[in-house]
């Protein structure tokens, strides 16, 4: 049969089902029923490698079975390997002349140190700085060759412990060890001065998240062996640095004739996590090779705790997740079911719960790369990644991605306008969720979100605050969405729209304490999701709901105009800041 009429015939039979009424498979019910299981506090949070989250995959996978998808992988399951923690190994040795120091106690490497050995000389650089903007330039590095040695690099900087300080954006481990590299250096020793921990604490041995090894060995050292190694030349680290910091300008750097031999010995806990996948064959011969990927991520923080992405880090609870993103794997598998009873997709859809992807995207990028599915013949991907907070008011829904296929905004926009939805569309395809892995890899995709609250990765994201009517809303959306794009006679062509990166944030001084509303865009203004209790916007008086408009008499259009503001400003600064709250307009000062 002629393609044209297979896709007409299939248009027909959906445009039927949704004129005769509500035909449709998805129901508040059964959203409901898949929220609360997956938020549970049975699945204890639902992190990769847990027991929890291999029940939430079983459930997914289940779901899929019941819906008559072809399970691939390992009978679902896509199966890989993440790292949850660095312990140190059994060699670990640090010996300057004839004296060994102790692991643990007088040294630790690095997390993301090289497992090696470096037998060399050192050198003393200050803070290891190599900058030069407008206001300030630094380079530590000037008239010194630093090739195959040592480098021992201060802490911080000239302003010690000051996140807010000049120096901050420079003052990172990772970025001084780059800058050590970039010199040639064969190896960083790091020492904490009086002015940055007079404690002299060890850095912890912990995995960050999404941090990959350096090609060099990185320690930490106590004073007492620093003091050793510049004795000889009849200087010492408090003077060195009370004279950095009064002059607030490089010193000479310092060799010394001692030889420092270390051995790095960093081990990985590894656990085994998973994406569950599922396929809908389509039903139109010459497009049934190509695919519609439809995803979100099925894993949390589970008790949280630092370095877990929890905002609340010294709180070791329960992290559900109900939003982010038992919502979104709610929806997913209730499209599995909706396709699967219709069956009008041309192309063939591919559903995909995510594992990992609080962990830096492990899940979507280890697909993508696998080739399970060929990526130069995916359509489109999908991605729902915290859907579950639908203001009942508003009824806005933000659509990321819309620029990265050819006119994909005027395929789309048509089948939104016949809802009543409010939307808000963004062109840019990188994200802080797993469609950016397919972005990267040329791949046109479409992010599904309805904003940011307060308590986003907290223990107080619970399903009692999902709106189950507006997941339902959603769902028929996005199926109406998926279904266009799966039908059209076109393949999608794919467009550059914004970076295919991480762009690095902007430090700011200052906090306002307030959660933006990134699907805001009524009109100019930055409208308050949520002020945050005890900052200095809640102290202020400002209110969730208002629209800040000016700060200090400058004009705030969006949130990048806001961003630019507050990186103006510094500790201690008092700001007006004038807001639309309803009909009217109030000016508050906001002390810093």
């Amino acid at each position: 049969m002629n393609k044209k009429i297979i896709v007409s015939i299939s248009l027909l039979l959906y445009l039927l089902n949704n004129c005769a009424g509500p035909l449709s498979v998805i129901t508040q019910r059964e959203l409901k029923s898949h929220v609360r299981y997956l938020a549970s506090d049975g699945l204890q949070g639902r992190f990769p490698g847990t027991d929890g989250g291999r029940k939430a995959a079983e459930y997914i996978r289940n779901q899929f079975e019941s819906s008559g998808l072809t399970l691939l992988g390992d009978a679902g399951f896509q199966h890989f390997d993440v790292i949850t923690d660095a312990v140190l190994g059994y060699d670990n040795t640090l010996t300057i002349d004839t004296y060994s120091y102790t692991a643990g106690i007088d040294f630790i490497p690095l997390s993301f140190s090289q497992n090696t050995t470096l037998i060399a000389p050192v050198i003393f650089v200050g803070f290891g700085f190599n900058f030069q903007n407008d206001s300030l330039s630094w380079n530590d590095y000037s008239d010194i060759d630093v090739t195959g040695k040592w480098v021992l690099i201060l802490r911080g900087s000239p302003d010690g412990n000051n996140p807010h300080g000049d120096y901050a954006e420079h003052s990172s481990l990772r970025k001084k060890v780059t800058i050590a590299k970039d010199h040639s250096a064969a190896g960083v020793i790091f020492i904490s001065g009086l002015s940055f921990d007079d404690s002299d604490n060890l850095i912890p041995l912990e995995h960050n998240q999404g941090q990959a090894m350096v090609t060099i060995p990185v320690i930490h050292v106590a004073r007492g062996i620093v003091e050793i190694l510049l004795k000889e030349s009849g200087n010492n680290l408090i003077s060195y640095e009370n004279n950095v910091i009064q002059k607030m300008e490089k010193f000479k750097a310092i060799g010394s004739k001692k030889i420092v031999s270390a051995s790095t010995d960093v081990k990985y806990k590894m656990v085994q996590t998973q994406n569950i996948v599922g396929l809908l064959p389509g039903i139109d011969k010459q497009l049934q090779n190509e695919y519609v990927v439809i995803g979100a991520h099925y894993d949390h923080l589970g008790f949280g705790g630092k370095n877990s992405g929890s905002r609340r880090p010294d709180n070791y609870e329960i992290h559900n997740g109900a939003d982010d993103n038992a919502s979104g794997v709610s929806v997913m598998m209730e499209l599995a079911e909706m396709f699967s009873h219709h069956h009008s997709n041309a192309r063939t859809m591919v559903f995909i719960g995510f594992g990992a992807e609080e962990m830096g995207l492990l899940g979507s990028k280890y697909f993508v790369k696998s080739g399970l599915i060929k990526k130069d013949n995916i359509q489109i991907m999908l991605n729902m990644d915290m859907v579950g907070r639908f203001d009942k008011k508003v009824k806005k829904i933000s659509i990321g991605g819309t620029h990265t296929a050819v006119n994909l905004e005027s395929e789309i926009e048509p089948i939104i306008s016949k809802t009543n939805l409010q939307y808000s569309f963004s062109p840019e395809g990188y994200g802080p969720s797993d469609h950016s892995s397919f972005y990267v890899s040329d791949v046109p995709v479409l992010f599904f979100f309805t904003g940011a609250h307060s308590d986003y990765h907290t223990p107080d994201d619970d399903t009692e605050k999902i709106n189950y009517k507006g997941m339902e809303a959603i769902s028929q959306l996005i199926f109406s969405i998926a279904n266009h794009l799966s039908t059209m006679d076109e393949k999608l062509v794919f467009q550059e729209a914004g970076s295919k990166k991480q762009e690095e944030r902007q430090r700011f001084k200052v906090t306002l304490g307030i959660m933006p509303d990134y699907t805001y865009s009524a009109t100019s203004g930055l409208r308050i999701d949520a002020v945050l209790k005890d900052r200095p916007a809640s102290d202020a008086g400002l209110e969730d709901g208002d629209i800040i408009i000016e700060m200090n008499g400058g004009s705030v259009d969006d949130i990048y105009e806001y961003m630019n503001r507050l990186s103006d400003f510094r500790p201690g600064d008092e700001v007006t800041v004038k807001v639309l709250r309803g009909k009217n307009e109030k000016t508050v000062t906001v002390k810093f």
